[in-house]
C-alpha cells in the first residue's frame, strides 16, 4: 500500500503543468485530492480524466486570501483534516529592471509570494490543531541563483525559500514539515507568462529541446517522494535539474 494513500492533499495551481502532473501522480497513489486554480474548464477536464480518483475542485486565485481560505475550508469540511498543502501556482514574466515593468513586478509579488503566504495562513491553524501536516511550495533554481533579466522573478523565489525555511523552524515542534521543490528547466506553460516575445520564445524552445527540459512527471515524482517520507523525516529542499542544464 502506498504511504500516500488516504492522505488529504490540496494542490493550488493544479490546472496545468506541474500541478496537473502532480494531481495525476497523487491520484494514482490513492490520495484524497482537492485541487484549485483560476481556470475552471481545465480543472473540470482534469477531474473528468480521473474517474476513479477521490478528487474535488474549486476555482481560486492564490493572490486572493479569501479564495485560498475557501479551498482549505472545502478540504477540511469534506475530510476533517488536511495532511498536505502544495503551493504550486506561479508566474515568470522576465525583463531587465531598467524596463520598470511595475505591473508585472506587482503581479509576481502577489502570486509567487503572497500566494504562498495565503496558503500557509489558511492551513496552519488546522495543522497546528492536528499536530501534523506538510506544506510544500514550488520554488525554482532561480531561488538559488540569480541571472540577468530575471531579478524580480529570482527575488520572489529567494523569498519563498526564506519563508519556507522560517516555517520549518517555527513549526517543527508542532510536527509540521516544509519542503520546497526547486526545478530547473521544465517543459511547462510557464513561458506563456513571459510578455517579452524574444525571451518567451527562447524559454519555450529551451524547455522543449530533446534531452534538456525536465518532464512534468519528473517533478511530480519529486513531490510524491517528499510526501511519502515518514513524519519523522523532513525533506527541506529538492533541487532538480535536467542533467544537461548549465545554470
Amino acid at each position: 500500500m502506498s504511504t500516500i494513500q488516504g492522505k488529504v492533499v490540496i494542490i493550488m495551481g493544479a490546472s496545468s503543468g506541474i500541478g496537473e502532473a502532480t494531481t495525476k501522480k497523487l491520484a494514482e497513489e490513492g490520495a484524497n485530492l482537492v485541487i484549485a486554480a483560476r481556470r475552471e474548464d481545465r480543472l473540470k477536464a482534469l477531474v473528468d480524466s480521473l474517474p476513479n480518483a477521490e478528487i474535488s475542485y474549486a476555482v481560486a486565485d492564490v493572490s486572493k486570501r479569501e479564495e485560498v481560505q475557501a479551498v482549505v475550508d472545502l478540504a477540511f469540511e469534506k475530510y476533517g483534516r488536511v495532511d498536505v498543502l502544495y503551493n504550486n501556482a506561479g508566474i515568470m514574466p522576465t525583463a531587465p529592471l531598467a524596463e520598470t515593468r511595475f505591473d508585472e513586478w506587482r503581479q509576481m509579488l502577489d502570486i509567487n509570494i503572497m500566494g504562498v503566504l495565503n496558503g500557509i495562513a489558511a492551513v496552519l491553524p488546522i495543522m497546528k490543531h492536528q499536530q501534523s501536516g506538510h506544506i510544500i511550495s514550488t520554488d525554482s533554481v532561480a531561488g538559488h541563483v540569480v541571472y540577468p533579466g530575471s531579478a524580480v522573478y529570482c527575488g520572489t523565489k529567494f523569498a519563498v525559500r526564506a519563508i519556507m525555511e522560517g516555517l520549518r523552524q517555527e513549526e517543527r515542534e508542532n510536527n509540521i514539515r516544509s519542503t520546497i521543490i526547486s526545478p530547473g528547466l521544465v517543459d511547462t506553460e510557464l513561458y506563456t507568462t513571459v510578455n517579452e516575445p524574444e525571451n518567451r520564445e527562447r524559454l519555450k524552445n529551451n524547455a522543449q529541446i530533446e534531452g534538456v527540459g525536465l518532464k512534468l512527471s519528473d517533478v511530480a515524482d519529486a513531490v510524491a517522494y517528499a510526501i511519502s517520507t515518514p513524519e519523522t523525516v523532513a525533506i527541506s529542499e529538492i533541487l532538480i535539474r535536467p542533467t544537461k542544464q548549465v545554470v
